[in-house]
């Protein structure tokens, strides 16, 4: 049987890189032989979360446009026609069957180059507010793989597949970790516990409210594990210092992402395609901070796709300071909303969405699994 090869391409922030490694691991299980290649932009983060995945990577020049005036904007069109030379070139060096974009700038000139050249393509878009890339790249590919329902406005409705975003394999089965999840972050299992994420670089406006906050929880008898990025880090641990004996602890990251989902009764997040996906397939009470610097407010607009079915509480990051504790605490202390949060998110959830998309990218390529 034919080779069976695949370029993939998506960065910038770990929501574009994730979701196409998830697609790579998925298109391993079913066609262990295949030649899977990555295209990112040259010193963002893909260039190091990649080859960390088992997978090689080849660099391109490219950069984002900025919103705002900056000199670094009239060496774009330079930077577009050198990437998509250099893609142009991998192309013809690596002749792969299909190509996937999954947002972010450095799949432009990939997805454009192979389009071109009449190779079979596919677009992931994780948000429920579609990105620049993937709206100019929706034209010329073949099948859009997206997580919300309503793309049409952005999208050709006959190229949409409703898929949902690729997410951890590790956090399906989280109820069955509990004791085990307790035990990793010393916590008391007779406890509500409460789980703060603001990202790999933290919230400040979250970080800033919890901050705050810490005495109310400790009134309450809640339990915080306070993942605070690395910023806010060092003034967070002299914040809960004092809070140690209430079980209160900021940590810079967490690693082991599906054993904080599985201690957890309430989560506080920011509105990440990615966060949301994992939040409802974990089905955890969550409020939600949307970033409001995210391109075209796309963090606000993915809480509201919950928000609008009751599936989360949205705070705005401008109020969070003021109420986001209270909130938290109103949440942790409600059984009867957290049980509603959770049955509304479950309708939400995709199970398997890294699998439907990888067969789906298989069935492009005209390749038969045996």
């Amino acid at each position: 049987m034919k080779q069976f090869k695949i370029i993939l391409s998506g960065g910038g922030t770990g929501g574009h890189i994730f979701p196409a490694v998830a697609i790579a691991n998925e298109i391993k299980k079913m066609v262990p032989s295949a030649e899977i290649l990555f295209v990112g932009a040259l010193g963002k983060m893909e260039m190091e979360k990649v080859p960390a995945s088992g997978y090689k990577i080849i660099g391109i020049p490219i950069a984002g446009l900025q919103r705002k005036f900056t000199f670094s904007n009239f060496k774009l069109p330079f930077l577009i026609i050198k990437s998509l030379l250099k893609t142009r070139k991998i192309i013809k060096d690596f002749q792969p069957d299909v190509v996937v974009g999954t947002g972010g700038y450095a799949s432009g000139p990939l997805l454009r180059a192979a389009t071109g050249k009449g190779i079979p393509a596919l677009i992931q878009e994780q948000n429920s507010y579609a990105g620049i890339t993937n709206k100019i790249l929706s034209k010329k590919v073949s099948k859009i793989c997206v997580a919300y329902e309503g793309m049409e406005k952005f999208f050709p409705k006959e190229k949409i597949m409703l898929t949902g975003n690729p997410v951890r394999q590790d956090i399906s089965n989280i109820e069955e970790k509990r004791a085990e999840a307790f035990a990793f972050f010393k916590l008391d299992p007779n406890k509500r516990t409460v789980l703060v994420v603001g990202g790999s670089l933290g919230a400040k406006a979250i970080n800033e409210a919890i901050g705050a906050g810490l005495q109310k929880f400790a009134d309450n008898d809640i339990q915080l594990v306070w993942q605070t990025g690395k910023v806010y880090f060092e003034t967070a641990k002299q914040q809960a210092k004092d809070f140690e004996s209430k079980k209160i602890t900021a940590t810079e990251f967490i690693s082991r992402m599906d054993l904080a989902y599985a201690f957890a009764d309430v989560v506080i997040s920011r509105a990440g395609a990615g966060a949301i996906s994992e939040l409802c397939i974990v089905q955890k009470p969550c409020i939600l901070v949307p970033l409001p610097t995210a391109a075209e407010d796309h963090q606000t607009k993915n809480a509201m796709s919950l928000v609008n079915k009751s599936a989360a509480i949205l705070v705005n990051d401008t109020e969070a300071r003021n109420i986001l504790v209270g909130k938290v605490i109103e949440l942790a202390n409600n059984s009867t909303e957290q049980q509603l949060l959770k049955t509304n998110m479950k309708q939400l959830a995709f199970f398997n969405s890294a699998n439907v998309i990888a067969k789906e990218i298989l069935k492009l390529a005209n390749y038969k699994t045996e």
